[in-house]
């Protein structure tokens, strides 16, 4: 009469594997998490572009630094490089959360509206921490992706929300 508690679970396994694989933030979640060990951070070799396939053009890598306001992009996807945003790239925007992910040591996510080229677009993104020897953060992983507003849907002024990951 009513389904089997283990068919139940599949349907719900299927479904969020399918929502996992659609969103890029969550993919690159999800290869962060695998490659992350005991606890510790991945190491930056730890995560090459070939891991991320198509997906590498969306993503980035801050060296970080102290002070954190000397921290820059060590790389800089080919969408991302001309993705201009409130801080004048999407790649800014992600930049300007890193002493959050340094300082509570987990993955952020970012989402917004901004404007790219004189068109109002919404975003999200994420960045994720990266360790040499599993501790200290030395370097963060970024990966953004957006679209533009729909025609019902107004840019208004930026909006920017965040939830740890």
């Amino acid at each position: 009469m009513y389904p089997e508690a283990n068919a139940i679970s599949n349907i719900v396994s299927d479904t969020m594997n399918i929502v996992f694989k659609r969103r890029l933030v969550d993919r690159v979640l999800r290869l962060w998490a695998e490659v992350a060990r005991d606890g510790h951070f991945p190491r930056r070799d730890q995560i090459a572009p070939s891991m991320l396939g198509e997906d590498w053009a969306n993503c980035l890598v801050i060296a970080v630094q102290s002070p954190i306001q000397l921290s820059h992009f060590v790389t800089l996807g080919d969408n991302l490089s001309s993705a201009h945003g409130p801080n004048d790239t999407l790649a800014g925007i992600l930049l300007s959360h890193l002493s959050q992910v340094v300082s509570a040591r987990r993955c952020l996510m970012i989402e917004g509206r901004a404007q790219l080229r004189g068109v109002g677009i919404l975003y999200r993104s994420a960045l994720y921490p990266l360790s040499e020897h599993g501790v200290a953060i030395d370097h963060v992983l970024g990966a953004a992706s957006y679209r533009p507003l729909r025609e019902n849907e107004e840019l208004m002024a930026p909006l920017i929300q965040t939830k740890w990951l």
